[in-house]
This record gives C-alpha cells, structure tokens and sequence, in this order.
C-alpha cells in the first residue's frame, strides 16, 4: 500500500476518532452543565432559538469538545501517518476548523465564543496533536525509555 493512500487512512481514523470524543462531549455536556430553563437543545432548531439564554460556562464543553476532538483526532492521525505527521494532523485540524466555521455562520454564538473557538480550539490543538504524537513515537522507538 503506498504512504499516499495510509495517510489518507490515518487522516480519516483520525477525523473519525475526533469526531467520537466531539460527540461524546456535547451528549454528557448538559449532565455536567444543565442548558438554561426553557432551552430546547435537542434540535438545531431548539439550539438556535434558545442561545441568547446561554451564560459564558453554557459555552465550555462546546469548546472543549472541539478542542479535545481536534486533539484525538490529530494526534492520531499524526500517530498512524506513516510520514509527514504534521501535515496529517493539521488535515485533520483543517477539518474540524472547517465544521467549526460552519457552526459560526449557523448559529447565533457571541461574538467572543466563535472568537476563541475559531482562534484557539482547531490549529492549535491540531499541532499540539502532532506535537504528543511525536513524543509517543520517539518513546516507543527508543524502547520506552
């Protein structure tokens, strides 16, 4: 199999281990933090409708699911890349800072949310993927030490 086509492979295990740690994060987000009383968020229909009730800590696990999604997702896209990591984890960052644009222009968000999602959840925790990705490789390479 060429280095072309595993790249794309671990470019889409990556996507596909991120988005699992994204969702995982939005379903347990409203246990840990409760949505405002009479916000229906279990439609996007609901979601827009009810954002103007959100308080700031409303807005955390949103951003800590694209952060750590991106995260897992470029760390092991970086990880199962067979060469050029880094170009492996930024595709995978590019990805998700794609669906995060898409989330700016779809839903009612204050200005500094999509302001720290876009600047601070995608990119830099893509290369911060790769950055881990790397040390696990140089470990495991040097027989753990």
């Amino acid at each position: 199999m060429s280095i072309a086509v595993r790249t794309a492979l671990a470019v889409i295990a990556g996507f596909v281990v991120g988005s699992a740690v994204n969702m995982v994060l939005i379903m347990i987000s409203g246990r840990v933090i409760p949505p405002p009383a009479g916000a229906d968020v279990t439609t996007m229909e609901g979601l827009k409708a009810s954002l103007h009730l959100f308080q700031p800590r409303h807005f955390l696990f949103p951003f800590l699911a694209h952060a750590l999604g991106t995260l897992a997702g470029a760390l092991a896209a970086a990880w199962l890349s067979p060469s050029r990591p880094l170009v492996a984890a930024f595709i995978v960052g590019a990805l998700f800072l794609a669906g995060g644009l898409v989330n700016a222009f779809t839903l009612p968000s204050p200005a500094w949310f999509v302001a720290a999602d876009l600047l601070l959840a995608y990119l830099p925790a893509a290369w911060l993927g790769a950055t881990l990705a790397s040390g696990l490789s140089r470990r495991s390479a040097s027989g753990g030490a």
